[in-house]
């Protein structure tokens, strides 16, 4: 959502509060400004109480609830304006989902609810005990939900059971849910991943802390160990993949490692890793619907680079939609969130979950029209062995490709020729000077490069040596 349109939605809002639902309850009224009382419209008719509730609890206490199912809408109280101030400026560029349906926050014209009178209000209080509890149980807060005094805005975050890789992008898009986060620093010690984080209100790093705390990034793997910091201001001197100062675009990448190009993180944001206030709180299933799909050589080899491909399914009716099945649910992350909104013959991927838990194979004698296909036995998985270190070289797409395998009679002007003659806009090219069985090569764009992967991985060299193709987090 554009900030004009976030501005539209609040103006309409003051001239007209929230229709007739303020004659629902009583509640001390008030112009529509900055309010602890905000008011939810598109609000799903089947939605819980609890649900709700959830989508205020990152950000503080919430006191009180009221839905107008009628209507589609629903009251939420904070337990301070502040707090409601932090959601709706989170809610404003990041729109919540509830039942996989858009909401929209805005503040109400009540200053508080009123609705001791009203029918199944003990159902409310009873949900309302239970998530607070749930989410601010045991935490160093005050009796309204409220930080401590003193409390830093930076937090140390350990990644335990890393059995997969964890990168700076994935914590951003994790903590940013909570506030807003300027700075962070990614380093390893004691054989442990570790993070320094530092957001910019210490209310954030509070809710952050409390409700991430203990959670898992993945599928029972990469759990969350999140504790306040002594430090109380970090000092970041490069944006690169290890740390970065978000409020300070002009810093040198450092090292000689690259600064990341803002269109992989813009990438990186897509729908994703989690999808709710709460790191692992949705379950996904392996299979994924890819719009806009095309044909299987676009579809199984571009995904093999963040998991194994077993099956893949074009639909009928809809030959530019398909499903994919991974090996797990947590390569089907990994393909869903570097790949949605990427481009590919000159159209938009949408990659999404799926309600489906498996591909099924056609029955035998049924008219399937080659449309279903089954890619477990293949031979270019790379993701066969648990642990493999495939797994640390998984980066999103960008216009610099990593080649490997390649033999000693191969230069540097054939492997160009390769590329060029296919199609491509060679742009650079270098070998790694420790290792020429490994290269780099710089494309005209990531669309360029996501497509020469799919055409040039596991091309014959000769010699017994096909070409490995994946994606660099460095550039030449």
């Amino acid at each position: 959502r554009s900030l004009v349109l976030a501005l539209s939605l609040s103006f309409s809002l003051a001239l007209s509060p929230n229709g007739n639902d303020s004659r629902q309850f009583k509640g001390d009224r008030s112009p529509c400004g900055p309010s602890r009382v905000l008011h939810v419209r598109k609000v799903p008719i089947e939605v819980s109480e609890a649900e709700l509730i959830s989508l205020g609890v990152p950000f503080g206490r919430v006191t009180n609830l009221l839905m107008l199912k009628g209507k589609n809408q629903a009251f939420i109280e904070m337990a301070s304006e502040e707090a409601a101030i932090t959601m709706v400026n989170y809610y404003t560029t990041a729109t919540p989902h509830v039942r996989n349906q858009p909401v929209y926050i805005q503040y109400s014209n009540h200053r508080e609810l009123k609705t001791d009178n009203l029918p199944n209000q003990g159902r409310v209080q009873a949900a309302l005990q239970a998530v607070n509890a749930v989410a601010l149980g045991g935490s160093a807060s005050g009796g309204d939900g409220t930080l401590m005094p003193g409390q830093s805005p930076v937090l140390r975050i350990i990644v335990e059971n890393l059995f997969y890789p964890v990168s700076l992008e994935v914590l951003h898009q994790i903590f940013s849910k909570f506030g807003t986060v300027l700075k962070i620093i990614t380093f390893t010690k004691n054989n442990q991943f570790q993070a320094l984080l530092q957001y910019a209100d210490p209310m954030n790093a509070h809710h952050a802390k409390v409700t991430l705390d203990g959670q898992n990034i993945y599928n029972a793997c990469c759990t969350l160990r999140v504790e306040f910091s002594k430090l109380t201001s970090l000092n970041v001197k490069y944006n690169n993949d290890k740390s970065r100062d978000f409020t300070r675009l002009d810093l040198p990448s450092g090292d000689g490692q690259p600064t990341m190009d803002p269109a992989l993180t813009a990438a990186f944001g897509a729908p994703g890793i989690i999808s709710s206030p709460y790191a692992g709180a949705a379950g996904f299933g392996p299979a994924i619907g890819f719009p806009q799909a095309g044909r299987y050589t676009t579809l199984s080899p571009s995904s093999w680079v963040y998991g194994d491909v077993h099956r893949v399914k074009i639909l009928f009716n809809k030959k530019e939609n398909a499903l994919i099945q991974m090996a797990d649910a947590t390569q089907a992350q990994l393909a869903m969130s570097h790949l949605n909104g990427q481009r590919l013959h000159g159209k938009v991927i949408r990659v999404t979950v799926s309600k489906h838990q498996t591909v099924q194979l056609p029955r035998e004698g049924q008219e399937d029209q080659g449309l279903t296909k089954d890619f477990s036995g293949s031979p270019l998985h790379r993701f066969k062995k648990p642990g493999s270190k495939n797994f640390q070289n998984i980066f999103p797409p960008s216009a610099t490709l990593h080649l490997s395998n390649i033999p000693p009679s191969i230069t540097d002007d054939i492997l160009k020729e390769l590329f060029a003659g296919t199609g491509y806009t060679v742009k650079a090219f270098k070998f790694f000077q420790k290792d020429r069985k490994m290269a780099l090569i710089q494309l005209g764009s990531v669309e360029e490069a996501i497509q020469a992967l799919i055409d040039l991985h596991n091309h014959d060299l000769g010699e017994n040596h096909h070409l490995r193709v994946s994606f660099s987090k460095s550039t030449i």
